[in-house]
């Protein structure tokens, strides 16, 4: 039983990580949203690419991720922007920080049915690939805040 829940939770972790570069894609460039999860899943999502394989994703939990976050976009940027330090705003971070922060929004609203540890834990560990310490932190005190607000 725990083999099948490890490759759930990696096959997750890797459709968050996957959801987040897609997105960051879209904002590059405006890539329409089928188009974008047909290139994901038919070249990028278990694929290998430049001799680097990616992980195999869970499928439907990253299309959920990224339309979602489309499709809510406005609630989750105010949700995001609502806890930001006086005088910022979304746009001064930059376009990876924004997707992160924009899936791990999407998730502790819409899916109740992961846990909010869960949650912020994955999207530290997305950050990670990006970023260093510093910005993991604020990845964490960001969606902690957000979930304070959403699941209670």
């Amino acid at each position: 039983m725990s083999v099948k829940v490890n490759e759930r939770a990696r096959s997750r972790s890797a459709a968050r990580l996957a959801a987040v570069q897609a997105l960051y894609q879209q904002e590059m460039e405006g890539t329409p949203l089928p188009r974008l999860l047909d290139e994901f899943h038919q070249h990028r999502l278990g694929k290998v690419i430049e001799d680097v394989r990616y992980a195999d994703a869970e499928v439907s939990f990253f299309d959920d991720l990224v339309k979602g976050v489309d499709a809510r976009r406005a609630e989750i940027d105010a949700a995001i922007t609502a806890r930001l330090a006086e005088g910022w705003n979304l746009e001064r971070l930059d376009r990876p920080m924004r997707q992160v922060l924009r899936c791990g929004t999407y998730e502790l609203i819409a899916r109740i049915d992961v846990p909010t540890a869960t949650v912020i834990s994955e999207y530290v560990d997305v950050a990670d690939a990006f970023y260093d310490k510093r910005e993991k932190g604020f990845v964490n005190g960001l969606l902690d805040a957000v979930a304070k607000a959403a699941r209670t």
